[in-house]
């Protein structure tokens, strides 16, 4: 397949409008390589250890969720430096899906709501609600990636709040208790969010609540999914 052709089938995948407006030139092909696409590896990031396993398969293609060039790059060395020359060296493209995929039918919300099979599901700004028969141990074993930080009491949650990412935000908590949520699943809380929030935070990681979507995705696509989970600890 031609790149042009690979780039239309994602962009169906995960239409590029429905990004938000932070990730406007952080989305699509941002490291452009060879034209034909031929054997294609899917993460969820673009780290070191899952470029190089890209590489060593022969990958014509990485596509992930988070784009490794966030910022605006002034220079190029160190982690950077390393990454892109591997990937230029192997003539690799780099696709990006990340809140277009977050937000798009099938994708990062409507997967992680599958996984915790959440019922009569309702779409939030940046996420989703849904009927759940699942305390928070539950949750847990079905995540990836080292369980979750609980803030508040929970015992079976009839009605949850997902964000897949870092969607601990004030309003959106409030819109999730609107629409009947008695918990609210995401990532990246803050101390006072956690005070202030009228219902219990269930926190996970970011790889948590994410990487599950990119390995539907590559299983759907008939890709190479490459698992690159963070080693976390919890000390008690």
């Amino acid at each position: 397949m031609d790149i042009e052709r690979f780039i239309t089938a994602m962009e169906q995948v995960a239409p590029p409008e429905l990004a938000e407006e932070y990730d406007a030139g952080r989305i699509g092909l941002v490291v452009e390589g060879q034209n034909e696409i031929g054997t294609v590896c899917c993460a969820l990031d673009a780290t070191e250890r899952v470029v190089d396993a890209a590489a060593l398969a022969g990958a014509d293609m990485l596509v992930v969720h988070h784009t490794p060039l966030w910022s605006p790059v002034t220079a190029i060395r160190g982690p950077t430096s390393r990454l892109l020359r591997t990937l230029l060296a192997a003539r690799m493209n780099l696709y990006v899906m990340h809140t277009n995929f977050d937000h798009a039918p099938g994708g990062v919300n409507d997967i992680l709501a599958s996984r915790l099979d959440l019922l009569a599901t309702e779409r939030m700004a940046a996420g989703l609600v849904g009927d759940c028969t699942l305390d928070a141990k539950e949750i847990a074993r079905r995540l990836p990636g080292g369980g979750i930080r609980v803030y508040g009491e929970t015992g079976t949650i009839r009605r949850l709040a997902v964000v897949g990412g870092s969607g601990f935000d004030p309003d959106l908590i409030r819109e999730a208790v609107a629409l009947g949520a008695e918990a609210f699943l995401s990532a990246e809380l803050k101390h006072s969010v956690a005070r202030a929030s009228p219902i219990p935070c269930l926190e996970a990681t970011h790889y948590a609540l994410e990487a599950p979507a990119m390995e539907v995705l590559s299983s759907r696509m008939g890709w190479h999914y490459i698992p690159d989970p963070p080693h976390v600890v919890v000390v008690p």
